[in-house]
């Protein structure tokens, strides 16, 4: 997991070899990342210099230090940071927009790059947004497999840069997803069987369609009778 470093090593590799952790999934966001002394003892670095490079992670986002409790991940890579600071200042309906555009685009391009494994975990996390709103219906499980189904089909898009991008969006768009809970009668269709349908058939028109229907229905809660944006 580590790689020894020298005494004589600049704060800069260390810097590169903890954030390179962060990206690589090792450290996930939200964990507490180990105590000082261990890792001052794994890196073979003094405690300065440790302490530079994590200086330097924190000032970019992908780490905070909590008073008494420690230091945690923040966020997964520098863009992850950059673009989480800026969402936060945005409503639900601007993240819903861009969520439109990039939705649209990882539809389509996950009709020519889907797999079968990739229709599979679809299926899977269709089925969980369904059993989740059966009977007591419990959005906390259909949030989360609902977001789940939504990072399937961007990763079908096998779209580095698409995918950070809307990893990024990952908190406005699940207060949107807890917001717009099934709601009997409506559109939207719990587990976007149309939309898995049309990547099956590598339909990407099709498939475009259904992202246009469910960011409409996603969107009308947070517009005003003049179309302009709500402060949701």
């Amino acid at each position: 997991m580590f790689e020894k470093l020298e005494k004589q090593t600049l704060s800069g590799r260390v810097y590169a070899q903890l954030e390179s952790l962060i990206t690589r999934g090792e450290w996930e966001v939200g964990s507490r990342i180990p105590r000082e002394a261990d890792l001052m003892e794994k890196l073979g670095v003094s405690r300065n210099t440790l302490r530079e490079a994590i200086r330097g992670l924190v000032q970019v986002g992908l780490l905070e230090t909590r008073q008494g409790d420690g230091t945690f991940v923040t966020a997964s890579s520098e863009l992850s940071a950059i673009l989480h600071r800026r969402i936060s200042r945005s409503s639900v309906l601007e993240a819903l927009e861009v969520q439109h555009a990039l939705d649209r685009e990882a539809a389509s391009l996950a009709c020519e790059r889907r797999t079968d494994d990739d229709l599979e975990r679809m299926e899977q996390y269709a089925a969980a947004c369904r059993q989740a709103m059966s009977g007591s219906e419990d959005h906390e499980a259909f949030k989360d497999a609902d977001w789940n189904l939504h990072r399937t089909v961007v990763a079908a898009a096998r779209n580095r840069l698409l995918t950070d991008l809307y990893e990024s969006l990952f908190e406005k768009l699940q207060i949107s997803i807890l917001v717009n809970r099934s709601i009997p009668g409506s559109r939207y269709e719990i587990g976007h069987p149309a939309l898995i349908a049309a990547i099956r058939d590598r339909d990407a028109e099709r498939a475009v369609r259904s992202v246009d229907d469910y960011i409409a229905h996603f969107k009308a809660p947070h517009e005003r009778p003049d179309g302009q944006l709500s402060d949701a």
